[in-house]
């Protein structure tokens, strides 16, 4: 099992509680990609908002300069919105990204859970479903071919056809064969685990609500999936994205983590009609069954083999902090837990 962090660019806060500038940011967010390697962490991931609160815009150049300064660690989106973008562009900077990180870059794509993209790039959000599915279409086979002949089945096309045109630059050759990893990255829409079976595609999942067990019947759909399109088990590989904090006790992490997490969430429902975040509500969530992986490296460790043997066998966990709007320092720390305590146990 492969365990990493998984990053917004969320700007930090120092110790005096202020938020970071975002030339801070930036630079706090490679040194803690520096720090996942050196402390042995498997993957790093940038996510993609067009948000204010968030400095991933760009997420294959935040890469690129993770790429220059370590060696080992894995480098991907989390996810890269394949609905607003032009799915040559992406597979070219992903590219780019696995030649400079000499075979590290990976992407995890999806459809993103904000709707800020598509009026900024002037998309129709009532194409939301079918934008996803052809630009998907497409960029696997910009992955399969280096040169590629493909047109939109839409009416109009949402995209103009391709007549054979070389994309460049290609990745890393890999030595087992495997091209450049995509992964499809879903939320609790049943269609998107079969298609990512249908595919031979390894699953990302986003739990970060609820009761972690509850998503079975899902991955279980997208193994069934992968199954009748006649792949392997071993090709149908299952991950998890999570919210989650690691510190020395229980007690810390939880208190640690509760008042970024309640204002960030807080922020959110009121754009969604959400109720407020309560502590009760926070607390079950870190509980036995809750899909928050909060809480002492113990803890946390035995929560993720349980969380894995729900759903069948997990071979990626990810942890995201950015909610908990936290100070460097901390974060570094629970880097240090996860990689020392954490992933040995589960490995």
């Amino acid at each position: 099992m492969e365990i990493g962090i998984d990053s917004f660019a969320a700007w930090s806060v120092g110790g005096d509680g202020q938020a970071a500038t975002p030339v801070a940011a930036m630079r706090e967010l490679v040194e803690r990609v520096v720090h996942a390697e050196q402390c042995g962490l498997d993957v790093f991931g940038i996510g993609e908002h067009h948000r204010k609160e968030f400095l991933d815009s760009a997420p294959a150049m935040i890469l690129a300069a993770a790429a220059s300064v370590t060696k080992k660690i894995k480098l991907t989106s989390a996810v890269t919105v394949l609905s607003a973008a032009d799915p040559v562009r992406v597979f070219q900077q992903f590219a780019t990204l696995d030649l400079l990180s000499a075979g590290r870059a990976e992407m995890v794509v999806g459809r993103g859970s904000f709707i800020e993209s598509f009026p900024l790039f002037g998309l129709a959000l009532e194409d939301y479903d079918e934008l996803f599915a052809e630009k998907l279409d497409l960029l696997l086979e910009i992955r399969k071919n280096e040169n590629v002949w493909w047109e939109s089945t839409h009416v109009p096309p949402l995209r103009p056809a391709l007549t054979g045109q070389g994309v460049y630059p290609r990745p890393v050759e890999r030595t087992d064969g495997e091209k450049l990893p995509i992964w499809l990255g879903v939320g609790g829409t049943p269609a998107s685990f079969a298609r990512a079976g249908a595919l031979g595609l390894p699953l990302m999942v986003a739990i970060i609500g609820g009761e972690t067990h509850r998503f079975r019947p899902l991955v279980d759909l997208y193994r069934q999936a992968g199954r009748r399109a006649g792949f392997e088990d071993t090709q149908l590989k299952v991950g998890v994205h999570s919210l989650g904090y690691v510190a020395e006790t229980d007690a810390q992490a939880a208190d640690e983590m509760f008042p970024g997490y309640a204002k960030a969430f807080g922020e959110i429902g009121k754009e969604r009609g959400w109720g407020g975040v309560t502590r009760a509500a926070f607390d079950a969530q870190i509980g036995p069954t809750g899909a928050l992986l909060v809480g002492s490296a113990e803890t946390v460790a035995e929560k993720i083999l349980r969380f894995s043997d729900a759903l069948g066998g997990v071979t990626r966990f990810t942890f995201q902090m950015d909610v908990g709007a936290l100070p460097q320092a901390k974060l570094l720390r629970a880097i240090e837990l996860i990689g020392e305590k954490v992933r040995p146990v589960v490995r």
